[in-house]
């Protein structure tokens, strides 16, 4: 064969695996409001910059006519290409081919990417939309899935691995992203089950819709198995776009900086208002969020699922910071099942990654009742807990208003290694609320006794210094120069060395 026709040869290779599962289907694929597997590469990344690899694989199947049938790609497209200049590599599955299910080979080029990514340090982006495994192909099918999910673990606190749910993801397929650190779905045209409806309604008669069961809106609030819906792919991809900006490319880098004419020792006279007069009304802790870090931009995690917290990645001094608050807005902040889930997964992944955490401070307490005890609120409470307890990065705790009870050992108090612990001078920290405790101390009183008596444990309790003489608190600061003083803490432990005892992996309460 001359050199010339081998060059067309590529050529025609090249074209037809662009094509996918050809025009009709990529037709169908737009008729439903979806990109094609290309077309959402091209939005993640760089301009130009993706690298494909694997472009020409093809399944190895033989059964059920499969050998007749080869589409170059084989339902993946795999490869690498920076996102605002730093490397990232990514799996884009095509619904054009065989409906993007996975086969032996199919697998084998997602495994392959992630190969690579862990030896060069570099995060993994998965754009799943598939069918599921490929029938066809049996058992093979299937030890492909287990093959990605054995490396989802090893690169599991290696490298960031964020999936993003553009499609259907059923079956064993959905333990993949649920081992990834992030996951992002798209409104409408995504989901995510263990079992269809078709299943559900045989074996358990609900009448369910795959919305419903699995859909974005479902998991990003109810179950908490996604981070973020968003309206369409674009919106999707522009999101992880600015998302990995906060992101470490391994565990051995550090957090990336990005230049900001925000002034570190900006004063925010507006936040000493924040906290209202009344103990007992709530206040929004996102504009003390805003108002700290830089040019107020916090992106959070899970905005609608356990809104008595608040997680999510900001930046200081141009560097990126984790970032918990209570949120007295929802169920007064309380601490409760879903909080302390959320919470202590977000922990982990900072402290995984060395990005310092910064923790505000408002919670009355553990949510009482029932439903909580029998549901285990003390083993969930307590990996919150344990989250703070082993991470070593920086820790620095503010304590805007309330930390009651055990929930203030558990929000990054000094007891559990906080590096700095503020308190702003509306703060109280006590075992419980005034009231509650007269009662029980001074059992039996008159009603006047125990207003007197709820007074002076106010006066003694209900102010930032008996803990700050203990040392539990290192200083009392004023709310305007909350900022000023977290990016000053921030400087100085940045060399901060902490380890814990050798283990080979602690064994947190699941």
């Amino acid at each position: 064969m001359s050199k010339l026709a081998i060059i067309e040869q590529l050529e025609a290779k090249r074209d037809a695996a662009r094509l996918g599962g050809g025009q009709r289907r990529i037709d169908a694929q737009h008729a439903k409001g979806k990109l094609t597997a290309r077309e959402r590469l091209e939005v993640l990344l760089d301009e130009d910059s993706f690298e494909e690899l694997d472009m020409y694989v093809e399944h190895n199947c033989i059964d059920f006519g499969m050998d007749e049938q080869h589409i170059p790609g084989d339902g993946v497209v795999t490869g690498s290409g920076t996102i605002n200049g730093r490397l990232v590599y990514v799996f884009s599955q095509d619904f054009t081919v065989y409906g993007g299910a996975v086969s032996e080979r199919h697998a084998m080029k997602i495994c392959k990417i992630m190969d690579i990514a862990m030896k060069v340090g570099a995060p993994v982006i998965g754009l799943n939309d598939s069918g599921g495994a490929r029938i066809q192909e049996g058992v093979a099918s299937l030890g492909g899935y287990a093959e990605i999910f054995q490396r989802n673990v090893l690169a599991s606190g290696v490298v960031p691995q964020i999936s993003v749910i553009m499609g259907p993801c059923a079956g064993g397929a959905v333990y993949s992203p649920a081992m990834t650190d992030f996951i992002f779905m798209v409104k409408d045209s995504s989901f995510m089950f263990v079992t269809g409806p078709d299943v559900v309604k045989t074996v358990t008669n609900e009448v369910v819709t795959q919305e419903e069961l699995g859909g974005a809106v479902t998991h990003t609030t109810k179950s908490g198995v996604a981070d973020v819906a968003f309206e369409n792919d674009i919106e999707a991809l522009l999101a992880v776009r600015d998302f990995v900006d906060f992101l470490p490319a391994s565990n051995k880098e550090p957090v990336p900086e990005r230049p900001s004419a925000d002034p570190w020792d900006r004063v925010e006279e507006s936040l000493d208002t924040l906290i209202p007069a009344n103990a007992n009304q709530p206040y929004d802790m996102h504009e003390l969020i805003r108002k700290v870090v830089d040019e107020g931009d916090f992106f959070e995690v899970q905005p609608a699922h356990a809104g008595n917290i608040l997680c999510g990645f900001g930046r200081v001094e141009g560097k990126t910071v984790g970032i918990i608050a209570n949120q007295p807005m929802v169920l007064a902040g309380v601490l409760d099942i879903n909080s302390s889930k959320k919470a202590g997964r977000f922990v982990r992944f900072c402290d995984a990654f060395e990005i310092p955490i910064v923790t505000f401070v408002d919670v009355p307490g553990f949510l009482p009742g029932t439903a909580q005890e029998h549901s285990g609120i003390i083993k969930h409470g307590a990996k919150l807990l344990f989250a703070y307890a082993e991470a070593t990065v920086p820790k620095i705790t503010v304590i805007t208003r309330k930390a009651y009870g055990g929930a203030y050992d558990v929000m990054a108090s000094k007891h559990l290694r906080g590096d700095l612990n503020y308190a702003w001078p509306t703060a109280e920290i006590a075992v419980m609320g005034a009231k509650g405790a007269v009662e029980i101390i001074f059992r039996g009183k008159t009603p006047e006794e125990i207003a007197q008596k709820t007074k002076e444990y106010e006066d003694r309790f209900a102010n930032p210094f008996v803990a700050a003489s203990k040392g539990f608190i290192d200083e009392v600061i004023q709310p305007h120069s909350t900022r000023k003083r977290i990016a000053l803490g921030l400087r100085k432990l940045r060399n901060k060395a902490l380890e814990n005892p050798w283990k080979k992996h602690d064994n947190i309460p699941l």
